[in-house]
């Protein structure tokens, strides 16, 4: 099992710190984690698939961002 060739969203290398803070401000899912080296940490597996980080901060702080394969984003059921 390796996560990270399932991630649907990856963070680019070397943020700036006030990108940084406000990924982890506006995702309501709270994904998003400042590390205690500073490094960003992007916990896909509750994502939303809103899109709103993608919106924010214009794709280029993402190195990457797609929806996820079939059977690995969010389940709706009904009833």
């Amino acid at each position: 099992y390796q996560p990270e060739a399932q991630a649907h969203i990856i963070p680019a290398a070397n943020l700036d710190p006030e990108t940084m803070a406000l990924l982890v401000k506006c995702c309501p899912a709270g994904l998003y984690h400042i590390m205690g080296d500073g490094s960003l940490r992007v916990d896909v597996h509750g994502c939303l698939e809103c899109g709103t980080c993608r919106m924010l901060v214009d794709e280029q702080p993402l190195k990457l961002w797609r929806y996820p394969a079939a059977d690995c984003g969010i389940h709706l059921r009904f009833g």
